[in-house]
């Protein structure tokens, strides 16, 4: 591709998933913010907390793009969203009145409609959702985060709460929205989610080691990511965590080319 094949029309803004934050020197999104601008895109940061609920990230994504609007003179902005943050992209679109202000949605890896193994653990004693909140809050609060809600978000990850979120944010006219997911070859495909992967399997199916292909999928859903060869490609894979190409027995294949790939699409649309 040329090297402008990313000079889109409107400002990018990828919008990180949960328990991480926007930091500078580890940046949530690898080499794909560079990739993009050194294609002609513009690229900015949600900042948004990293155990938030979707409400409160969603009306901190508002004033975020208010500010990128105001500071580009553009009339709109892409969002590219992983994760939960793909469910604070479309709140922000459908519920806070933000649909004229935005280009596309796009969605990785995002739990549009939940999780059965969310549900499963959701029937374990709350006492220990409080004491695991009482300690992920406190730790989050202290790195910056402004409203953590642990038990909060995990319930927001529930089919039963998905469900009820998909009636209240139906797409907005005039967005264009796609859908990506990834899915592991097997366990072995990441050393860092091979547990979830295995309980996910189980439970409910193919999966990332975190959201299942079915529930990642939503309007204008696109061939799953799979890697290279039987690798696959995992939640972590999905947003370049480990700042390389995927190997496997001598092929390689690089996430970030995917990134380049959807962001030239919305140019050649016209966005």
């Amino acid at each position: 591709m040329d090297r402008e094949c990313c000079a889109v029309r409107y400002p990018i803004l990828p919008i990180h998933g949960t328990g991480f934050r926007d930091w500078k020197g580890v940046g949530y999104w690898g080499r794909i913010p560079k990739a993009l601008e050194d294609r002609g895109a513009q690229v900015f940061f949600g900042g948004q907390d990293g155990w938030a609920t979707v409400e409160e990230n969603s009306a901190a994504l508002k004033k975020k793009v208010e500010a990128v609007l105001a500071e580009t003179g553009c009339q709109k902005v892409h969002l590219i969203a992983h994760s939960k943050g793909g469910l604070e992209a479309r709140y922000l679109v459908s519920s806070l009145g933000m649909a004229p202000r935005v280009a596309s949605v796009t969605l990785i890896g995002t739990p549009n409609h939940g999780s059965k193994t969310m549900d499963a653990i959701f029937r374990l004693p709350k006492w220990l959702f409080r004491l695991a909140g009482f300690f992920v809050n406190r730790w989050y609060r202290f790195i910056g985060d402004r409203n953590p809600d642990f038990c909060g978000v995990c319930f927001q990850f529930t089919t039963a709460w998905a469900e009820e979120f998909n009636r209240q944010n139906p797409d907005a006219g005039g967005v264009c929205y796609r859908s990506y997911a990834g899915a592991m070859g097997s366990f072995r495909s990441d050393v860092f989610m091979w547990w979830q992967n295995c309980i996910i399997s189980r439970v409910e199916g193919e999966n990332d080691g975190l959201v299942t292909v079915d529930s990642a999928a939503w309007t204008g859903f696109r061939p799953v990511w799979r890697g290279v060869g039987g690798r696959g490609m995992s939640h972590m894979d999905e947003v370049d965590f480990r700042r390389r190409p995927l190997r496997y027995r001598g092929v390689s294949k690089d996430v970030v080319e995917e990134y380049i790939q959807m962001v030239a699409e919305l140019k050649e649309m016209g966005f």
